[in-house]
């Protein structure tokens, strides 16, 4: 039996409309860049307090010996920041944020990402003041190297060695005793956060920065080593000039 025209357009306003998925917005970054010589996988994810921060987040391996995860907002990215400060202090080299609404390539700095959240400067008043890092692909052997970080032990040798259950950590004065007590003897890569890093991205290497001042929308070119690829991270004035 055929329905008539009318039947099925009742039907069809029945039908709720279901909202289309949005698999392409986009979202805020947050990178960590670990010290020379630390593990920084292994220092964030070996830490109760840090890998539960990090627990809710698809961690990514941008560049060589750091992490990477996607956030809401310029606000949420410096929010995760601030709790990882106890971390930050004692692994990290540098905090990059990239908003893709200011720019999809270039990063900014934790300092000038803070004073975009606080409405200190306004997004279009972000690119004057520049770093420049060259990007390389390291050796194998060093990789594995800086991997394993200090010593020529494995992590589990270690580990068994001075009974801490986290090689490569800070220096025990630097250790607070509530940082202490919640750290995991479990190793990192047990742990589906652990897993879950990807290396799609190839741990290229960045070296040398380059600090310029872009000029009529356009930034000097990198010199400083004979690379193919750079990195941008924008600064305050302030970190320009220190």
């Amino acid at each position: 039996m055929r329905r008539s025209n009318r039947s099925r357009e009742r039907d069809a306003e029945a039908k709720p409309t279901l909202p289309s998925p949005t698999h392409n917005t986009p979202v805020t970054r947050v990178c960590l860049i670990g010290e020379d010589g630390v593990n920084l996988q292994y220092e964030l994810l070996s830490r109760e307090t840090s890998r539960e921060a990090l627990a809710t987040y698809d961690l990514e391996r941008p560049f060589e010996n750091a992490l990477a995860v996607r956030t809401v907002s310029v606000g949420a990215a410096v929010s995760l920041l601030n709790d990882l400060q106890w971390y930050l202090t004692r692994f990290v080299e540098e905090c990059l944020v990239q908003e893709p609404s200011i720019d999809d390539e270039e990063w900014l700095s934790r300092g000038l990402a803070e004073q975009l959240r606080n409405g200190d400067v306004d997004p279009e008043e972000t690119g004057e003041f520049c770093k420049v890092y060259g990007l390389e692909r390291p050796d194998t052997s060093e990789e594995e190297d800086t991997a394993r970080g200090p010593g020529s032990g494995s992590p589990d040798d270690e580990a068994d060695e001075d009974g801490s259950g986290h090689p490569g950590s800070a220096a025990p004065e630097l250790e607070s005793t509530d940082e202490s007590a919640d750290e995991s003897t479990e190793e990192p890569s047990e742990r589906s956060s652990d897993r879950g890093v990807a290396t799609a991205f190839g741990p290229q290497r960045l070296v040398e920065p380059l600090y310029v001042r872009r000029t009529d929308g356009d930034l000097p070119e990198y010199d400083l080593r004979d690379v193919e690829e750079t990195l941008v991270v924008r600064l305050t004035e302030a970190e320009f000039t220190q």
